[in-house]
């Protein structure tokens, strides 16, 4: 008899169990940019239903809509706003798997305006923003050397705004030009306007010597000065960049070589 109450005990465990695990979650979470998700709901493993047993959006469930092979979750039937953050969950039978079709619908965009954007000939770049509706980092960039050059990063705050940054800059000599951009999912950058300013305190430097054995140094008025710079071979490969007054070359190969300084680009021989 006690042996019958055990068998039983056990049967009725492993009936929980196995009930407990016939279920797996596929979560997914996000920034609601107006747009819903759309997901493809197989039959489940039976075949006498399909795969979603339950949906969940920030913890609130759906009503119903999920009983079909494909259905729609409507973010503002659960007063979700453009720029809000979104957890789903979706329940579903461990035989079967639904897939989201359109999940990139929940990646941050690029929706920024610039207020204000201004920079002080110290270099210290401020802006303002409204319109943000994802957290997306804004790319501080410095135009020299006659491209546009990455020098810095900022997070970005992803609400609606207003959201002030700041950001010091190391400004060259001559006229400067700076902006701030974004890039999204989609790969395309929205760069803002360019701030320019002058910082007259800074001189123009000059490098020597032209055919190069060891060191290149770089000079203003005769005094050492610190610049940013940038060596580049024959083939265009760079082979040393930093920020110093003075660049030892003596590793490098015998041959002609192109260097951007301050906001220059120039041609040296290394002997």
């Amino acid at each position: 008899m006690k042996l019958s109450i055990n068998i039983k005990l056990l049967l009725l465990l492993l009936t929980v169990t196995g009930s407990y695990n016939s279920f797996a979650d596929l979560s997914l979470e996000g920034h609601y940019q107006g747009k819903n998700l759309f997901v493809q709901n197989p039959e489940d493993e039976d075949g006498f239903g399909f795969c979603v047993t339950n949906v969940t959006v920030n913890g609130d469930p759906m009503s119903d809509g999920v009983e079909s092979s494909a259905f729609e979750i409507p973010f503002e039937e659960f007063g979700i706003k453009i720029g809000d953050p979104v957890f789903i969950v979706l329940e579903h039978g461990m035989g079967c798997k639904p897939k989201i079709l359109n999940s990139e619908v929940l990646l941050p965009k690029s929706t920024y305006e610039i207020q204000n954007i201004s920079c002080t000939p110290d270099g210290k770049l401020e802006w303002s923003t409204t319109g943000e509706s994802g957290k997306l980092a804004f790319v501080i960039e410095q135009y020299r050397w006659n491209k546009w050059v990455v020098v810095g990063e900022v997070d970005g705050k992803g609400t609606s705004g207003p959201n002030k940054y700041t950001f010091e800059v190391s400004p060259h000599s001559g006229e400067n030009k700076i902006r701030v951009a974004q890039t999204d999912h989609t790969g395309k950058k929205r760069p803002s306007k360019a701030v320019t300013f002058v910082n007259t305190s800074i001189k123009e430097p000059e490098f020597n010597p032209k055919r190069v054995k060891k060191i290149i140094k770089f000079t203003a008025s005769g005094k050492p000065i610190e610049t940013k710079y940038e060596i580049f071979d024959a083939y265009g490969n760079i082979v040393k960049k930093g920020v110093g007054s003075q660049v030892d070359c003596s590793n490098l190969k015998k041959g002609a070589y192109y260097i951007n300084y301050d906001n220059k680009n120039e041609k040296f021989i290394k002997a």
